[in-house]
This record gives C-alpha cells, sequence and structure tokens, in this order.
C-alpha cells in the first residue's frame, strides 16, 4: 500500500510538473501573440495618419513626388504582408520614406508652417516612438519565448505540444538600416 502511494505521488508531481511548463509555454505565446497585435494597431494607427499627411505635403513637394508615391505603394502593400519579417521589411522602408519626407520638408519653409503638417508630423513622429517600443517588447518577448522552447525540461514539453518559434521583428535589408541620405541640390 505504501509503494502505491509514493507512485501515485510520484505521478501526481510529475503531472503538475508538466501542467505547469505547458502553462508557462502558453503563458509565454500569449505575450508574445499579444506583443505582436500592439505593433499591428501601431502600424495600423500610422497607416490611417498617412493619407492625410500625403495629402497635406503633395501640394508643397512638387519634385518629390517619386518618396510620396513609394509610400503609397507601401502603405498598399501592407495588406498582402502576411509574415512577421515581410511586415518588418515593409515597416523598416516605409519608416525610411516617411523620414525622408520628414528631412526633405525642411526645404519647404511654406510647408513647415503648415499647422496641418505640424500636427501630423507630430502624431507620426509619435507613433514611430511608439512602434519603436512595441517592437522592442515583441522582440524581448519572442526572445524569452523562444529560450523557453530551447530549454531543458521545458524544450520537452514544447516538443510534446508542437510550440514553434517565433521570428524577431527585423530590419531585412541594409538599406532600412542606413541612415536618411537628403539630397537638396535638386531644382526648385
Amino acid at each position: 500500500m505504501s509503494i502505491t502511494l509514493i507512485i501515485l505521488a510520484i505521478i501526481v508531481v510529475v503531472v503538475i510538473f508538466v501542467i505547469s511548463i505547458y502553462n508557462g509555454l502558453v503563458k509565454s505565446k500569449l505575450k508574445v501573440d499579444n506583443a505582436w497585435s500592439q505593433i499591428d494597431v501601431q502600424l495600423q494607427r500610422r497607416f490611417d495618419l498617412i493619407p492625410n499627411f500625403i495629402e497635406t505635403v503633395k501640394g508643397y513637394m512638387q519634385h518629390e513626388k517619386e518618396v510620396i508615391t513609394k509610400v503609397t505603394e507601401l502603405r498598399t502593400s501592407w495588406v498582402g504582408a502576411q509574415t512577421v519579417s515581410e511586415k518588418a521589411q515593409l515597416d523598416g522602408e516605409l519608416s525610411t520614406a516617411l523620414k525622408t519626407i520628414m528631412a526633405v520638408s525642411e526645404n519647404y519653409p511654406d510647408l513647415k508652417a503648415s499647422q496641418n503638417f505640424s500636427e501630423l508630423s507630430e502624431e507620426l513622429r509619435n507613433t514611430e516612438n511608439k512602434i519603436s517600443f512595441s517592437r522592442q517588447f515583441y522582440n524581448d518577448s519572442v526572445t524569452m519565448y523562444n529560450e523557453k522552447l530551447q530549454m531543458f525540461p521545458s524544450n520537452i514539453i514544447a516538443g510534446m505540444f508542437n510550440f514553434k518559434p517565433r521570428d524577431l521583428f527585423t530590419a531585412e535589408n541594409d538599406e532600412v538600416k542606413k541612415n536618411v541620405k537628403v539630397d537638396f541640390g535638386k531644382d526648385a
């Protein structure tokens, strides 16, 4: 009878241990999902601001139609992006294009003086800061989750229940990582 109780106690401890690890993995996975949704919300906020921003700068920036067109195309491409890496690449390219517009706006005093432009620029800057923070939180969450998937003994439980690693939100190409280059040598 005492051996039966010992075996039963061991089984209970093992079950509690497995449940505890499983719940920790689920909690980490949900944290990653939440972090991604925060990025998505901020990116959507930025995309909602872009049409008004483009309309504001269009009249002033006749020579920068290429950048304005690029921003519009990237905004449209967002709908078709499915993976984290695709969205990260589009996000990086869009951030670069918006930084270019902001930098080039220095060459247009009338645009800088526009209250609408000032307000939209400030909203975009604030949104960019929120996106940056959200990216960092997402990557931290993904790193912790992926570590759990690789560390013993949680890697065994993760394998049993088919938990998959997640991708980090990174800039996909070197162009996105470069500083914005502004050329004021264009004829006005």
